[in-house]
């Protein structure tokens, strides 16, 4: 019994990896649109920060903090 169980363990560990290279699909080619995905624009930020009502303060704030994790490109100065 101990055999069959260390067999299947054994035939498990290594149909797992091979299964996995199979079933892997290719990635899509990278297809840059420049404001669908992060980093929007900042000005981009401050003008969504507008429409959701926050105080000028509060956006610049928000919008700093997106910057900070990558979200935001930093404003041009």
């Amino acid at each position: 019994m101990r055999i069959v169980l260390a067999a299947a363990v054994v035939a498990g560990t290594l149909a797992a990896p091979a299964a996995a290279a199979r079933t892997a699909p290719a990635a899509p080619p990278a297809v840059h649109m420049p404001a669908d995905k992060p980093p929007f624009p900042y000005a981009d930020c401050i003008k969504a920060t507008k429409k959701r009502g926050e105080s000028k303060r509060y956006g610049k704030w928000h919008c700093d903090q997106l910057v900070k994790k990558g979200w935001v490109r930093p404003p041009k100065r």
